[in-house]
């Protein structure tokens, strides 16, 4: 049997497949099948500035409720509804000693405080590692790209300076040029890449005339830009690259190491077809390894990235100018009436 061992960001796994950050870890039950089926390590759903301002919020309001009661109240201590971010890393703890596999904090934020102090919060649980997802939502005209991109910078050094376990960065897609974000996030210190989050967009009830914000799952080729920058990025960063999004089976899985990757995250695959699709993705993988004759992934991961294909345009413009030469080609495969 192939030998399936990968490391990222400098840390052993059993094998490459990661469970994103999602509320799964809710669920001790569905977790004792993730890590049953074999999976290599879980990324811990992501806790939210607007956690740890609610949390500040109600503890002032709840304490001046306080302020007129007299020496005869019997019980002078509000009572949390909501635990917030004590909950949280309460629980993320708790999780790190009942598995066997490397866990991964997750953190959302929005002030350089707010990053520095939980990252050393979220560190004291006794993770392996620390996902920070770093994203701009568009609001304001006058807000330059240029100003964006540094004030992530500054919070990757701030985070990898204010902790000493490693630290990725989980991007989105929505650079002029994401090469070259990944480059200065990669000079700064940053340990992995995670490739691309996924945001929830909104939707508009035309019947209700409102906004709203469905839950939807990730599709099946939702994978195919992360394998572009997987072989773009194999053998020209230093940390590790990690591909998130529309991985449903082995196949996938080959084909972003191919490509360059190191590890690849997977959550909707468990949601639409339960924890036992871990062991049949390592399964199909053993296998194919098996029939190509790899012993390690190492033996053919980044096989096919820019930097070791033959083919220097497979990567570039000059690849897409090319299919567009032979759209005839679709009419074969979806005949016009």
């Amino acid at each position: 049997m192939a030998d399936l061992s990968t490391t990222y960001m400098g840390i052993k796994l059993k094998n490459p497949l990661i469970l994103g950050a999602s509320n799964l870890v809710s669920k001790p039950d569905v977790i004792k099948q993730i890590e049953e089926a074999g999976i290599g390590a879980i990324v811990y759903r992501s806790l939210f500035e607007e956690q740890v301002q609610l949390e500040s919020l109600q503890l002032d309001e709840e304490l001046s409720e306080y302020e007129e009661r007299n020496a005869e109240m019997t019980d002078i201590f509000p009572g949390l509804k909501h635990a917030g971010p004590k909950e949280h890393l309460y629980n993320l703890e708790k999780l790190v000693k009942n598995v066997d596999v490397p866990v991964f904090a997750s953190l959302n934020a929005i002030y350089e405080p707010t990053w520095v102090e939980y990252a050393k919060e979220l560190e004291k649980t006794g993770v392996a590692g620390l996902e920070i997802n770093l994203y701009a939502v568009p609001g304001y005209f006058e807000v330059t790209g240029e100003s964006i991109e540094e004030k992530q910078v500054q919070i990757v050094k701030a985070v990898k300076k204010a902790v000493k376990i490693p630290v990725s960065v989980k991007m989105s897609l929505f650079y002029t040029n994401p090469l070259n974000f990944i480059k200065k996030v990669d000079e700064a210190g940053a340990d992995g890449y995670v490739l691309f989050n996924r945001f929830f967009q909104p939707e508009i009830d035309i019947e209700k005339e409102e906004y709203f914000y469905p839950w939807e799952l990730s599709n099946p080729k939702d994978h195919m830009v992360g394998l572009r920058y997987a072989g773009l990025l194999h053998g020209n960063v230093e940390g590790s690259v990690c591909i998130s999004r529309g991985i449903y089976d082995a196949n996938d899985v080959i084909k972003m190491l191919l490509a360059g990757a190191d590890v690849i995250q997977m959550v909707s695959a468990i949601y639409r077809n339960s924890p036992t699709v871990v062991s049949d993705i390592l399964m199909d993988i053993n296998k194919w390894m098996d029939d190509k004759g790899y012993k390690t992934l190492d033996d053919f991961r980044g096989k096919l990235s820019r930097k070791n294909m033959k083919d220097p345009f497979a990567y570039q413009r000059a690849q897409y100018v090319d299919i567009l030469t032979k759209s005839e080609e679709i009419f074969k495969k979806y005949p016009m009436v």
